[in-house]
C-alpha cells in the first residue's frame, strides 16, 4: 500500500499529495512525521497540499480507527483507557498544530469532498483554494463527536463566530459557493486539475519573494491571531529591528533600479 501522504519537491515547492481519501490510523502517523520532513527539505518556501481523485478527505477512518483503538471509544473502562485516549487525541492534534506551525505558507487545494479531519487539516493552512464541485462539511455532531482536531479553535479568526457554529451545531454540508462566500476558501476553479495548478502557482508566487521577509510576515501574522493590534505592532517593530537588513532588501533595491526581476536568495 501506497504512503499516506507522498511529498514531492519542485523549485523552492513542496507538494504534499494525500493518496488516501480517509484519514486511518497509518496517516496520522505520517501527519505527525510531515513537519519533519519538510524541514529537512533545503530552501523551502511554500508547500501545496491536495488530495486524491475522489475528494480532498472524507475525514477520519472510524472502521480503521475502531478496529485500531476501538477499546478507547467505548463507554466501558476507567481511569488508564480514559488516560490513553487523552493522550492519542493530543498527538493527533499536535500534528495538525505542527502544520500550522510550518514557517512557510501551506496552500490547500480542496476538491469533492472535505470532511471533518479533512477540514481540520484544511483549517491549519494559510491559505484555501477549491474546486466548484467542493462540498465542505463540519461532520463530526452528526456522530456524535466534538470535533477536536482543530477546526473549532480555527474557523472562528478564518470565518467568524456565526459561520462557524452555525456549520458545527448543524453538521450540515456546504458547496464551494457557500464557502467562497463567507470567506473560508479565496478562490474557486473548475476542477480538481485546475486548481491544483492555482495553488501551485500561487506557491510559486510566494516562492519567488524574499524567503525570510515571507517566514517574517506568516510569524507576524500567527503573533497577532487574538491579540491588541498595538500587540502586533510591537512585535513587528522588533522583528523589523532585527532582521530588515539583507541582502535580499540590497537585492530588491537594486532590481528595481535596473529595472530587472529580482533574485532573492534568503540571506
Amino acid at each position: 500500500m501506497s504512503e499516506p501522504i507522498a511529498l514531492t519537491f519542485e523549485g523552492h515547492v513542496a507538494t504534499a499529495a494525500l493518496t488516501r481519501p480517509t484519514m486511518d490510523p497509518a496517516f496520522f502517523d505520517a501527519l505527525e512525521k510531515l513537519p519533519a520532513r519538510l524541514a529537512e527539505l533545503d530552501d523551502l518556501r511554500a508547500v501545496v497540499l491536495h488530495g486524491p481523485d475522489k475528494a480532498f478527505s472524507y475525514g477520519l477512518d472510524l472502521p480503521a480507527t475502531f478496529k485500531a483503538h476501538g477499546r478507547l471509544f467505548s463507554g466501558g473502562g476507567l481511569a488508564a483507557e480514559r488516560t490513553e485516549l487523552l493522550a492519542l487525541i493530543r498527538r493527533w492534534q499536535a500534528a495538525f498544530t505542527a502544520m500550522a506551525q510550518l514557517p512557510v505558507p501551506t496552500i490547500a487545494a480542496l476538491h469533492g469532498w472535505c470532511i471533518g479531519g479533512g477540514l481540520d487539516l484544511a483549517s491549519a493552512c494559510d491559505v484555501r483554494l477549491a474546486s466548484r464541485d467542493a462540498k465542505i462539511s463540519l461532520r463530526e455532531t452528526k456522530i456524535a463527536i466534538v470535533a477536536d482536531l482543530g477546526s473549532l479553535q480555527r474557523l472562528p479568526a478564518l470565518i467568524g463566530q456565526g459561520h462557524t457554529r452555525e456549520l458545527a451545531f448543524t453538521g450540515k454540508t456546504i458547496d464551494a459557493q457557500r464557502a467562497h462566500a463567507i470567506g473560508l476558501v479565496n478562490d474557486l476553479f473548475d476542477d480538481r486539475e485546475a486548481v491544483v495548478a492555482a495553488a501551485h502557482a500561487m506557491a510559486r508566487e510566494i516562492a519567488a519573494n524574499p524567503p525570510l521577509t515571507v517566514r517574517g510576515v506568516k510569524d507576524v501574522l500567527d503573533f497577532g491571531l487574538g491579540r491588541r493590534p498595538e500587540d502586533g505592532l510591537s512585535y513587528v517593530a522588533a522583528w523589523n529591528s532585527a532582521f530588515l537588513a539583507s541582502e535580499d532588501l540590497a537585492e530588491a533595491v537594486s532590481a528595481f533600479m535596473a529595472r530587472r526581476e529580482p533574485v532573492f536568495k534568503g540571506r
